[in-house]
């Protein structure tokens, strides 16, 4: 047993001292320095504590800024809204005073009509068309920005003609292709009265794609982004008006800055609410507002993004002077924290020596106050102690090492899973020399990793209940062979599961050789090898306690034919060689999971577990050929038998053992008296099957 002198320490730890350290060990060792670790935990608390604060002001002010620009929002589209309604009401009105201006005789006479329309310039500046056309839908004149003509047309099969007429009153008409433009346009109209009754009809178009002729101003005052966006839809969402001429009269969901807050709007009840709605849309800040008396849809969208780029520009500013100030304020952290601790690195170069010998423990410490000083005394009187320890610890090691050569068990101590300490005896026990144990791991001596993971719980469980440790295990010796060994185990301290562990272990190859066999013969046909009727009685109970999980299952019963005149004239051993064969026969046709067994004389017995009835009829009908092909030579004879099976599967109502072997045995005597040299299922089983 090596033990290593203080000397011999210290003169270690002084070329560990003295090595040079690569640029990895100095790396290590400059982030392990405490003045770093100070340094860089109030570094790390200060960047926490500005980026959070940093975060809630932020979330904070992009809370306030959406809410308010939310509230203006809903202003300016309501107020879009209310113009838009105002603008319809003002070109109907329009409309309204040039038409009782209009009468019968007027609308009959072209020269009279064309007139007219000549002296309405304000009227046809505020439409893209105006048009006159009598009650029966002929129109009598039109006029645009072309000029004034006649065209043949008729209004007659247009809605909102018709009800101009029935209802006799001003009309907004859904967008409609034009009949003389084929643009996409409103038309407003108001119908031509006299003596309560309608003569004609005189109306004005919009044109879509001219989205001012439809806005006119209205939102101008409101459009100061230009990456907000003003859409105008009827209640069905047709799109109206829009930036983009090309998706006039397209639904509004086809237009991705409106499609989820259109569908959530729906959702809402398609509500033309004058006062104006939030809807939802991701990264949009969306408003939408009905148009009173016209049935239209304001719509305006603002993204987030633009909205809340200053505040995200600010966060950045505000973070680099942070940074900044945090380097700063770090440099003259540890500049601070390296004036005052230097004692402590005079302190580390005393500690490095503190068990090398080279110096007298009392000796060559730091003089100095505070948290340092008191640390200084305390390793002073350490190394005192140490000296005093070391020298009684080297007098039990001598007493100990001899009480470990004359033991005649094999012993060790173990610390951390690892040999500490062996006996002679234990180094024979296992063929290793002493230096090729100590320092080594305990899973060596193990005959297999799992029975050494199985081994810890039990040794802690042991432990915890204050008892030592005794088990069974098979080892390993140095050469590979492996042998059964008792170990008992107990803690150097019960109350330190870091002491350590002192270990015992006995050979005990010869008693558990003995014990097997004798628990072999307990369970096994001593004339075939095959269990007897104690492990099927066993097994039969584990299979029954199962159910219904067991099923499916069947027995087998097996009785030889023609066995006993074997016996009556050849003589027992060639009845018992018989039997032999048969038993390897029935061995030779069954699953690697079935139980075969001899129940005694020419009985036999097959457990036949996880085993539907059919296939069992085919595995019982194998052993009856197989048992029918044996012909064994006999002093100048040839000895043969058969055999007749009954097989009875396991149902959910079997009421026990007995009862299934019954059912087997009756199979059994069916086969033989039905000729012998068969097998027959019992009739329960077939039922059930």
């Amino acid at each position: 047993m090596a033990l290593a002198s203080r000397k011999t320490i210290g003169i270690m730890t002084a070329e560990l001292i003295g090595r040079p350290a690569s640029w990895r060990a100095r790396l290590g060792a400059a982030f392990g320095s405490l003045k770093l670790r100070i340094t860089l935990g109030a570094v790390g608390a200060l960047m926490l504590g500005i980026g959070l604060t940093s975060a809630v002001l932020l979330h904070q002010a992009e809370r306030d800024t959406l809410a308010a620009q939310r509230h203006r929002e809903l202003d300016a589209v309501v107020h879009t809204a209310a113009d838009l309604s105002q603008r319809a009401v003002n070109l109907q009105r329009a409309l309204q005073a040039s038409a009782r201006r209009l009468d019968p005789a007027t609308l009959a006479d072209d020269t009279k009509l064309a007139a007219f329309m000549e002296s309405q310039p304000v009227l046809r500046g505020m439409f893209s068309n105006l048009f006159a056309a009598h009650a029966d839908g002929t129109m009598q004149i039109y006029a645009d920005a072309a000029g004034i003509r006649h065209p043949a047309l008729n209004l007659s099969e247009r809605g909102y003609f018709q009800r101009t007429i029935a209802e006799q009153r001003a009309i907004v008409s859904d967008a409609v292709p034009g009949r003389v433009s084929a643009e996409p346009v409103i038309v407003f109209t108001y119908p031509l009265l006299s003596d309560g009754k309608v003569y004609g009809v005189l109306g004005g178009a919009l044109r879509l794609a001219a989205g001012r002729e439809l806005l006119g101003d209205v939102g101008d005052e409101h459009d100061t982004d230009a990456a907000s966006l003003l859409v105008v839809t009827d209640l069905q969402g047709r799109v109206l008006a829009h930036p983009n001429r090309k998706r006039l009269l397209q639904s509004l969901p086809t237009e991705p800055r409106l499609a989820h807050a259109f569908a959530d709007w729906q959702a809402g009840g398609s509500a033309a609410e004058p006062a104006g709605l939030h809807l939802e849309q991701p990264n949009e800040l969306v408003s939408a507002a009905g148009a009173a008396g016209v049935d239209w849809m304001v719509w305006r969208v603002m993204p987030q993004s633009e909205l809340l780029a200053p505040l995200h520009a600010a966060q950045r500013q505000s973070l680099i002077w942070a940074f900044g100030l945090i380097v700063g304020m770090s440099a003259a952290m540890l500049a601070l924290l390296w004036w005052l601790l230097r004692p402590l690195g005079a302190l580390e170069h005393r500690a490095q020596h503190l068990f090398d010998g080279t110096q007298d423990p009392q000796q060559g410490w730091p003089r100095t106050g505070g948290e340092i000083g008191r640390l200084s005394r305390v390793l002073r009187n350490v190394g005192v102690e140490r000296v005093q320890l070391e020298t009684l610890n080297a007098q039990i090691l001598q007493r100990l090492g001899s009480v470990m050569r004359a033991a005649p068990v094999g012993i060790c101590f173990t610390r951390e899973q690892a040999f500490e300490l062996v006996s002679a005896e234990f180094c024979r026990l296992f063929g290793h020399a002493e230096r090729a144990l100590i320092g080594q791991p305990t899973r060596m001596i193990y005959a297999s990793s799992d029975d050494y993971n199985a081994l810890g719980p039990q040794v802690g469980q042991a432990f915890a209940a204050g008892q030592a440790y005794v088990g069974e295990w098979q080892l390993r010796r140095a050469d590979g062979s492996l042998f059964w060994a008792q170990l008992r185990g107990a803690p150097v301290d019960p109350g330190d599961r870091g002491a350590g562990t002192i270990w015992t272990v006995n050979d005990i190859g010869t008693q558990v050789a003995v014990r097997t066999q004798l628990e072999w013969s307990a369970s096994h046909d001593a004339l075939t090898g095959l269990a007897n009727r104690k492990v099927l009685d066993g097994r039969l109970a584990l299979v029954l306690d199962s159910l219904p999980d067991s099923l499916p299952a069947a027995l087998v019963m097996l009785d030889l034919d023609h066995f006993k005149p074997i016996n009556d004239t050849a003589g027992h051993a060639a009845g018992d060689a018989v039997l032999r064969a048969v038993a390897a026969a029935i061995s030779s046709r069954v699953r690697t999971s079935d139980l075969v067994v001899r129940l005694g004389g020419d009985e036999f017995a097959l457990l036949l577990e996880h085993c539907a009835l059919d296939v069992a009829m085919g595995i019982a009908d194998k052993v009856r050929v197989a048992i029918g092909e044996i012909a064994l030579p006999w002093q100048q004879h040839t000895l043969r038998v058969g055999a007749s099976l009954g097989v009875a599967a396991l149902s959910a109502d079997t009421v026990d053992a007995l009862a299934w072997m019954s059912e087997a045995d009756g199979a059994c005597y069916s086969a033989k008296a039905q000729g012998r040299d068969l097998v027959r299922a019992a009739p329960r089983s077939l039922a059930l099957a």
